[in-house]
């Protein structure tokens, strides 16, 4: 029987083990440490015992049911894919579990929930400009945001590899850096003239010698840490103010800094990239993921077919 500290320890085992053995990326850990912290303090409720053996399908179906019924303080329920990221996180740490000859439920048995259906969201042009000139470039924050915007429709960086930009990564004469991205993958991205504009205009205008490219302004200067790090700009921080821009600009798809990922992606396909080029800038692990963006015509194609087909006229 594994008390409350015994199953508090496999998970910090779990997850140092992610860590070391995985590679797998800070942002990931803290996910998987919110997911798997948030069944624990509810399973102590359902079974003040804590065991483990005790955790069946059924214990397994009752938090997923919790899950479906939890609300913020806004009284937001979790979306299905958060939903689906808690069991995922569950499955995760049973398997390794099982790796070690404990008697924990068989992660195969636990099916994921079904994601929903979404269309894939992106920007047309003239939707993305509409966006990029809704900050207020008079203040330090908008002229900060304005960067944000630029660098990420230029780059196609996950939002995660955005915040984690450190100055000294960044050339602007050469306009590339290099990024690690999931699974610890190295790649370079490139930067248009006008992101490299924007940047070279945003970090002329800091008066601080701080690591991160963005930074939280904050009115409160005293204790800052020589490196800046705790001023780092965080990802809710960069959700955020999409979704604050997205509203000023009335645009009627929601769209996130992923969204905005998608757009990169879609107008380099769209202008005639192979997806081989594509995989490599978006830094994704396997060309089947890049082939979501096909729903993009190729401008040849569509030549060939306004030259060759008759349309019956």
């Amino acid at each position: 029987m594994a008390d409350n500290n015994e199953l508090k320890k496999l998970l910090l085992d779990f997850l140092e083990y992610l860590e070391v053995e995985r590679q797998v990326s800070p942002y990931t850990i803290r996910n998987y440490d919110h997911y798997l912290r948030r069944f624990l303090d509810w399973y102590h409720g359902y079974n003040p015992a804590m065991d483990l053996k005790g955790i069946s399908l059924t214990t397994v179906t009752k938090y997923r049911v919790y899950l479906s019924r939890l609300t913020d303080g806004h009284q937001q329920t979790l979306s299905k894919a958060t939903q689906a990221y808690h069991v995922i996180a569950l499955r995760s740490w049973f398997k390794w579990m099982t790796k070690l000859d404990l008697e924990v439920l068989s992660p195969e048995k636990i099916d994921l929930p079904k994601s929903e259906s979404h269309s894939l969201k992106y920007l047309t042009y003239e939707q993305l400009e509409r966006l990029l000139n809704q900050p207020r470039l008079s203040s330090k924050v908008g002229l900060r945001d304005r960067t944000i915007l630029e660098t990420l429709f230029s780059t196609g960086l996950r939002v995660s590899e955005l915040v984690a930009l450190n100055r000294e990564q960044v050339n602007l004469e050469r306009r590339e850096f290099g990024v690690m991205g999931k699974g610890r993958k190295l790649r370079v991205v490139f930067l248009s003239k006008r992101a490299a504009e924007w940047l070279n205009r945003y970090l002329v205008t800091r008066e601080d010698s701080w690591r991160p490219v963005f930074i939280r302004y904050s009115r409160k200067k005293e204790d800052i840490i020589s490196d800046g790090e705790e001023m780092r700009l965080s990802v809710r921080s960069v959700q955020r103010l999409v979704e604050k821009y997205r509203k000023a600009a009335r645009l009627p798809i929601p769209i996130t800094p992923h969204g905005i990922r998608h757009t990169f992606a879609t107008d380099l396909i769209a202008r005639g990239a192979g997806l081989r080029e594509v995989q490599e800038m978006l830094g994704h692990k396997n060309v089947a993921t890049t082939q979501i963006y096909t729903h993009v015509t190729n401008p040849r194609l569509r030549e060939v077919h306004e030259k060759y087909h008759s349309g019956y006229e």
